[in-house]
C-alpha cells in the first residue's frame, strides 16, 4: 500500500482523521504579482501543456515554475522537491512517491521540515487526488514529529495546473477548501502559496523579493 492507495474512509479510520469540507483557509490573501519571468513562461508554456494535455506537461510546464519563482522569492531559504520518495511509516502505508514536496529548510540533499505537499489530479480530477494528498500529508506531519519540527500545521494541494485546491492539517483535522484556484489570478495563487510558508515558518525574518 501506498500514499495513492488510500481512501477518505481508509484514513478516518486508520488515523483518526476528522475531513472537514468545505472550509474556508485563506480569508485574507494578499496578492503577489508574479516577475516578468514566470508572466513570460506561463504565457508561453500554458497553452502548449494544455494542449498536450498529459499530467507531465502539465507539472514541467505549469506547476514547477511557480513553485521555482516561490523559492526565488523566498531566498532560496525553503526546499523544494519533484518526484521524491518520502517513505515515513511503510507499515501504515505512508510511503511512495511525491509529486511535490516543499521544505522550510534549503536543503535539497535530502527532505527536512517539510511544510506542504502538491500532488497532481490524475485524469484532470481533482478529487480523486485528494485522499493522496491528505494521506502526504499525515506523513509529512509525522515526519515533522519523529524530527522534532514543531510546524504548527501542514498545508496540502492538489492541482491540474489550471486548477489548485487547497487543504491543511492540524493535529488530525483536516480542513478541505470550499473552492478552487485558478491559473488565470496568478497573483492570488503566487499569495496562497507565499502564506502558506509564511504562516509555517514563523522565525521568517524577510520578507518575499520582487524582481
Amino acid at each position: 500500500m501506498s500514499y495513492s492507495d488510500f481512501t477518505l474512509d481508509q484514513l478516518e479510520t486508520e488515523f483518526n482523521l476528522i475531513v472537514r469540507e468545505r472550509s474556508v483557509l485563506f480569508p485574507e490573501i494578499e496578492p503577489v504579482p508574479p516577475s516578468a519571468w514566470l508572466q513570460e513562461t506561463l504565457a508561453e508554456n500554458i497553452p502548449l501543456a494544455l494542449d498536450i494535455n498529459t499530467e507531465k506537461a502539465r507539472a514541467e510546464m505549469i506547476v514547477t515554475p511557480i513553485l521555482i519563482e516561490l523559492r526565488k522569492n523566498f531566498n532560496r531559504q525553503i526546499g523544494l522537491f519533484s518526484g521524491r520518495e518520502f517513505n515515513v511509516d511503510k507499515e501504515r502505508g505512508l510511503n511512495g512517491r511525491c509529486d511535490y514536496i516543499i521544505s522550510q529548510s534549503p536543503k535539497q540533499l535530502h527532505v527536512a521540515a517539510p511544510v506542504a505537499v502538491l500532488v497532481e489530479a490524475k485524469n484532470e480530477n481533482i478529487p480523486s487526488g485528494i485522499p493522496q494528498c491528505l494521506a502526504e500529508m499525515v506523513a509529512a506531519q509525522l515526519f515533522n514529529q519523529k524530527k522534532n519540527n514543531p510546524i504548527p500545521c501542514i498545508y496540502g494541494g492538489v492541482t491540474t495546473g489550471s486548477n489548485w485546491k487547497f487543504m491543511k492539517l492540524v493535529e488530525n483535522t483536516a480542513a478541505i477548501a470550499a473552492g478552487e484556484h485558478f491559473i488565470g489570478n496568478i497573483e492570488s495563487l503566487l499569495g496562497i502559496l507565499t502564506q502558506i510558508i509564511q504562516t509555517t515558518r514563523p522565525s521568517l525574518e524577510e520578507s518575499p523579493t520582487e524582481d
